[in-house]
């Protein structure tokens, strides 16, 4: 669960380094986020809209949570995102291969899968290496 919660604790930090499981540890929190508020909205808003009615006020609040809950979650996965590009010693700007239409999330799915670079490179420690493994700790509090 921490993994989950890292990306969260370090909300806007560009700087550093994520792991592989850092990075898949936190799109899975979104993704099971994103199932419980989908079923959610489905129950409360009863698919009014689609029957030809008018959603529930009770759907409408619950669309307006999902929506400031995405805003919310928006900087720390494109922060976690920047530094699994980091991790693989290449400039957080690669974050803008996602606005390539059709490609542009393939590509980026590509390289948050690949490992990153071992040992120390230009954007800081390996986060897998045993002796940063203390660093590591005081994030997690």
């Amino acid at each position: 669960m921490n993994w989950m919660l890292l990306p969260l604790k370090r909300y806007a930090d560009f700087q550093g380094r994520s792991r592989r499981l850092e990075y898949w540890m936190f799109a899975l929190l979104i993704f099971i986020a994103a199932i419980i508020w989908g079923v959610g909205f489905v129950a409360f808003a009863g698919l009014g809209g689609f029957a030809g009615r008018e959603p529930s006020g009770l759907g409408l609040v619950w669309g307006l949570v999902g929506g400031l809950a995405y805003l919310a979650i928006l900087v720390p996965a494109i922060a976690v995102q920047v530094r699994r590009f980091h991790d693989r010693d290449m400039s957080g700007w690669f974050v803008l291969l996602n606005f390539i239409p059709y490609v542009g999330g393939l590509i980026v799915f590509v390289f948050m899968v690949l490992p990153g670079t071992p040992g120390e490179n230009r954007f800081g420690l390996d986060p897998k290496d045993p002796d940063n493994v203390a660093s590591m700790a005081e994030v997690f509090g």
